[in-house]
């Protein structure tokens, strides 16, 4: 291992598939040495994971750093937004962690809407309107299909705050991570006791909210990870505001994230409340806020398309009138969980890569559609679109997003944002710093700028108009037929 300049630090990115750990110069932002390691995720409506995988990934992916991880001297875990960790008296799992794309709690999420106040309500009262990925309708859902399950929990937790406390052995979150879980009040910061009252949950079981900038703990002894004890551990978040971090964003610039989810996001200075349901009002890890817009159907869907082509995912053409509306899980933005993929507009002389350009411009199309909502009034409609994610590799993607957004798109050279964010917290609590700070001394947004196209307008009109006439269609539940 070459000198570092500065001390290092540990940045983890315990995501739905994998979690990867990158050891960080903290003078630099230089990445010393990583290593990744896989989960495994149920199929289906059930989306389902055994925390106990996390906490094995994240000791193989350190233990493919190397000595690098041994010299750590503070570590910070970003993670997987809103799933359900139930633990038992020796914080073991009760069950396996309910995640963000386990879509069975929409009648709880609908249920819950309407018994405390409607959308309107909802949205001032937490930021947000909750829909079957947030934390309160999977708790709803344990609670009415699992009540043995439900009275057997000694401790809930997101899936970095499980990883957090067995460092640590000390139950906390951070303000990022909480607020999409559905019952932590944005307007006061603290935990919502009548929502969790309603829902039938004890604030005593959950972790205590760190503030930004704030020490969640110091490493145990017994843990069998390569920190030494004492090691200062951050506060962590959800894997947005994380990727916010790592990126060092300003209030206004806009954020692309493809992945297994597709995100639109920006910080802002104003607590954001859509009534709508379209924009989660999250708020930041820093103290400021992150209206966000989430689809379930992002490159997973768009690869499985390419996949039932036997296309590789670049083999994209031009020309088509056919609209693929990529709903393979169920989505979220739009709100239609039950919903499923729906072609529209097929002909003799369709061919298999405009079918594909067809499932890339429905997803694109769904994440634009939220972008408009997601920046303030003020914010630069010329401003690039940073674009970040697995996918924002991809060329396929690159231009679909340049042609129907019509902005100038940057592609971030940095990668691993998420853990990368996760390094910058750990990093500010060696240095006093703001943790975007850091991440912008790193320079981790740097990346090439695709000039802005004309925007395709008739492309995204057409995709509306079918949208809006298949909703009846899309809204129904085809398992129940």
């Amino acid at each position: 291992m070459s000198a570092a300049e500065g001390p290092l630090v540990v940045g983890v990115d315990t995501s739905t598939q994998s979690t990867k750990a990158l050891v960080v110069d903290a003078a630099t932002g230089r990445v010393v040495a990583s290593g990744q390691a896989p989960h495994t995720v149920s199929s289906g409506t059930a989306r389902e994971s055994d925390p106990r995988q996390w906490w094995d990934a994240l000791s193989d992916a350190l233990a493919q750093c190397g000595d690098a991880a041994r010299e750590a001297a503070a570590v910070s875990i970003g993670g997987q937004q809103h799933g359900l960790v139930t633990l038992d008296e020796q914080g073991e799992p009760v069950r396996p962690a309910l995640l963000w794309n386990d879509v069975r709690s929409a009648p709880q999420a609908r249920r819950l809407i309407d018994e405390l106040g409607g959308p309107k309500a909802w949205a001032e009262r937490t930021g947000s309107v909750p829909s079957a990925s947030f934390t309160v309708t999977k708790w709803a859902w344990l609670a009415e299909h699992e009540p043995e399950a439900a009275r057997a929990v000694r401790a809930v937790r997101l899936p970095h705050d499980y990883l957090t406390e067995r460092l640590t052995g000390e139950g906390t979150t951070d303000r990022g991570d909480v607020s999409g879980t559905g019952w932590w009040a944005s307007g006061t910061e603290a935990y919502d006791e009548g929502i969790l009252a309603r829902v039938g949950l004890d604030p005593a079981l959950l972790p205590r909210v760190v503030r930004p900038g704030e020490v969640a703990g110091t490493v145990r002894d017994g843990h069998g990870l390569p920190f030494s004890k004492g090691t200062l551990v951050a506060a962590g978040t959800g894997d947005n505001a994380a990727a916010a971090l790592g990126l060092g964003l300003r209030p206004g610039v806009p954020v692309m994230s493809l992945g297994t989810s597709g995100t639109v996001y920006a910080v802002s200075e104003h607590r954001p409340a859509d009534p709508t349901g379209t924009v989660a009002g999250f708020a930041d890890a820093r103290g400021d806020w992150l209206p966000l817009a989430c689809t379930l159907n992002c490159t997973l869907a768009v690869d499985r398309v390419a996949a039932l082509l036997n296309l590789d995912r670049e083999a994209v053409e031009p020309g088509t009138s056919t609209t693929l509306l990529p709903f393979l899980d169920g989505e979220r933005t739009p709100n239609l969980p039950h919903s499923s993929g729906l072609l529209y507009g097929l002909r003799h002389d369709t061919t298999a890569g405009q079918l594909l350009q067809a499932a890339y411009d429905g997803a694109v199309h769904s994440l634009l559609g939220a972008l408009d909502l997601v920046l303030d009034a003020d914010a630069d409609p010329s401003a690039p679109l940073l674009l970040i994610g697995g996918g924002a590799r991809g060329a396929a993607w690159q231009q679909t997003v340049r042609r129907l957004s019509g902005r100038p798109v940057q592609i971030p050279e940095a990668r691993e944002l998420v853990a990368l964010g996760a390094a910058a917290q750990a990093a500010g609590l060696l240095t006093g710093e703001d943790a975007a700070a850091v991440a912008r001394r790193w320079n981790t947004a740097a990346g090439p700028v695709l000039e802005a196209v004309e925007r395709d307008e008739a492309t995204l009109n057409r995709i509306t108009g079918v949208l809006s006439d298949a909703a009846p269609l899309l809204e129904r539940d085809a398992t129940s037929h």
